[in-house]
């Protein structure tokens, strides 16, 4: 008769079951090593039929591919049963001692003797193993935390070294745009020298109406060389002024890309103070999002609508706020501020402005546009911007809409349209509507 537990009788005449399938991991991969070591030596008489596929393959393979069955089988008190111990006490005394230095041993031992001390060797093991893998977890949380401490730790450096470098690249560029600009007013006064220079010699031309050939053939050299000579630094007045854009243009360029990759180290670092946060157990899931005003009792959250946004300054002081996501009805802003383009080049220059606004304040930005004959969807916008296109017969409004309704309730939401009906809906849950202008107003000053 098969059993899956069997009954061990204390010296006080009680009887516990060890349960087979309940052992710890340890003492089963014990008794499954055993069992499959001993099967290759055991009559075929003695050996159950579910496990004569497996006893022509390696003991390791056996243990590999039927360790459930072994367990059963050992756990029937039968033939095989009795195989394994005959076996094992011929081969491997070791492992049939109940006074083994080796608590593992001894616990299989007990259980595959059936010993009255089997359940309680049993209870121990567990513990043992349990602690011993409460330890393994506690030493790899910790080595993770090392980790991200030392990484942590060499990011903060990289942002000083990036700050310090951005810092000593604008000193440089700010020097030498002075530089082009005390040439640019040089040539300027030689220009204007050589203008008046020329005046002297058309004015000594006309006066010159009784000179000889011969005076009149050098006034007119001297004037063709004072022209020359002013065309000379008219060109070059006009290339300083040209170097003067173009160092201009790279230190704009420049700043913004010391700008992005400041963004991108700062964005790491947060996702290094996520992991840490997560590892440590900090932002547990009952307090989250929760202050010390929360629990104050006899008051109640205010239910009224959020105050419209009336201008750029009380704009910058929201996107200024933690957490602060910036919603963009796509074509409403855009038709508002430059109508006149195609509607592609809208999407991209409404875009790369709310990038340039991301990166300033930090701001989570979300852009919606209409999908209605949209061709070639990009992929995605400017660094910061997450640019959706709604589906077929789904309005941008109710994207919109369904946006400000997902977000958690307290987040400080900002909704740039001008369309009445999107206004309405999102003061009711919260959001701070902005017009379409007010916005195209700050977005001109980044």
């Amino acid at each position: 008769m098969s059993r899956s537990a069997d009954h061990t009788t204390h010296s006080d005449g009680s009887d516990r079951a060890v349960d087979w399938h309940a052992l710890p991991e340890p003492v089963r991969g014990r008794l499954v090593d055993l069992a499959a070591s001993a099967l290759g030596g055991m009559p075929q008489a003695d050996v159950p039929h579910r496990l004569r596929p497996v006893a022509k393959f390696a003991p390791a393979k056996r243990a590999r591919v039927a360790a459930s069955v072994l367990l059963n089988a050992l756990s029937e008190r039968g033939a095989f049963r009795a195989g394994v111990v005959e076996w094992a006490r011929r081969n491997r005394p070791g492992s049939v001692d109940l006074d083994s230095a080796d608590a593992v041993a001894a616990t299989a031992a007990a259980v595959l003797l059936d010993d009255a001390s089997a359940a309680e060797r049993v209870d121990e093991a567990a513990r043992r193993a349990e602690e011993s893998g409460l330890r393994t977890e506690r030493d790899v949380a910790l080595a993770r935390i090392q980790r991200l401490e030392a990484e942590l730790d060499r990011m903060r450096a990289e942002l000083d070294a990036e700050r310090a470098a951005t810092r000593r690249a604008r000193s440089e560029r700010a020097e030498e745009l002075d530089r082009l600009r005390d040439r640019l007013r040089e040539r300027g006064v030689e220009l204007r020298e050589a203008r008046q220079a020329e005046r002297r010699v058309r004015e000594e031309l006309a006066g010159a109406g009784t000179a000889s050939a011969d005076e009149l053939t050098e006034l007119r050299d001297r004037l063709e060389r004072e022209r020359q000579r002013a065309d000379a630094e008219h060109a070059r007045a006009q290339r300083a002024v040209a170097d003067a854009d173009t160092a201009r243009q790279s230190a704009r360029e420049a700043r913004q890309a010391d700008e992005v990759r400041l963004a991108l180290l700062l964005d790491t670092l947060d996702g290094v103070a996520d992991g840490l946060r997560n590892e440590l157990a900090v932002d547990n899931a009952s307090t989250r999002g929760r202050r010390p005003a929360d629990s104050v009792a006899g008051t109640s959250n205010s239910d009224r609508p959020a105050a419209a946004v009336g201008d750029a300054g009380m704009l910058d002081r929201l996107l200024t706020l933690p957490s602060a996501h910036l919603i963009v009805d796509g074509y409403n802003v855009t038709k508002t501020g430059y109508p006149e383009l195609p509607l592609a080049e809208q999407r991209e220059r409404l875009a790369r402005q709310l990038a340039a606004l991301a990166a300033r304040t930090s701001v989570e930005v979300t852009v919606v546009f209409d999908g209605a004959g949209v061709v070639a969807v990009p992929a995605a916008g400017g660094r910061g911007v997450r640019v959706l296109f709604s589906d077929p017969g789904v309005p941008a409004d109710d994207v919109i809409k369904a946006i400000v309704a997902a977000e958690p309730t307290g987040r400080p939401l900002i909704v740039a349209t001008a369309d009445r009906e999107i206004v309405d809906s999102v003061r009711a849950r919260g959001a701070h509507p902005v017009a379409s202008s007010v916005l195209l107003d700050r977005l001109g000053r980044v």
